[in-house]
């Protein structure tokens, strides 16, 4: 009871000098932001030295103690102040389980990096964002442009019945007709483009949605590094 007290008290003196000094960028020397957190790490500080020192059997046994305490603050800043390596560490191991999630990372020169991963079937998908809905692709470099299945553009949103199958195109499943549209926006990661030049398949003809090269060639560069495809805005 007597440190929940003693820790009430501190962060209401503290939060009483803050609103005091609202106008003042430094208090007792402190910018603002430093002493606010000085005001909620001191009175834990203190309940943890209070608890340590009531614990206390021995000299040996304090100590013992405080070496616990410093090891996990210790954990606790290396995690903190690696937590960006740690997240691209998760999203790459994610990355290789889950078939289709990209990775982001930044380079060397500041921008910004997807790395998707090959398939066990050799080739490279991704959930790519489409007019709002997440469709899966397949990455095809050989199709000029985005191509829908017949299915992925009526979950989108496209009227299917307004289309004109005036194109001819080659599919794994032989020679068929194709509607052009024009995308609203397609995404994949932070890539984003807009009005981008795709087709829509008759139905049967494609059994799944492709990545053509009317968003790819829009890119910085695309690159193939053993298993992984890397693609830069």
């Amino acid at each position: 009871m007597i440190r929940l007290t003693v820790f009430l008290v501190v962060i209401g003196i503290g939060l009483a000098v803050l609103i005091v000094n609202n106008d003042s960028s430094r208090i007792l020397g402190l910018q603002s932001d430093d002493f606010g957190r000085v005001v909620y790490l001191l009175p834990i500080a203190l309940m943890l030295s209070a608890g340590i020192w009531a614990s206390r059997r021995s000299v040996s046994e304090t100590m013992r103690q405080m070496m616990i305490w410093l090891v996990i603050i210790l954990a606790l800043v290396t995690v903190y102040l690696y937590r960006q390596e740690a997240l691209g560490v998760g999203n790459r191991l994610l990355a290789g389980l889950v078939p289709g999630r990209a990775v982001v990372v930044t380079t060397s020169e500041g921008g910004q990096e997807i790395i998707l991963h090959k398939l066990l079937n050799g080739h490279f998908q991704a959930d790519v964002a489409v007019n709002g809905q997440t469709i899966e692709m397949l990455v095809d470099t050989g199709a000029s442009m985005v191509a829908l299945s017949r299915e992925d553009a009526e979950r989108i949103g496209i009227d299917l019945s307004r289309l004109t199958y005036s194109m001819t195109v080659m599919t794994a499943n032989g020679r068929g007709r194709a509607a052009p549209v024009t995308l609203d926006q397609v995404a994949i990661g932070p890539i984003v483009r807009n009005n981008v030049a795709a087709s829509v398949s008759e139905d049967g003809r494609l059994d799944q949605s492709l990545l053509g090269m009317s968003f790819l060639e829009t890119l910085g560069s695309l690159q193939m590094q053993t298993d992984e495809l890397r693609m830069r805005d």
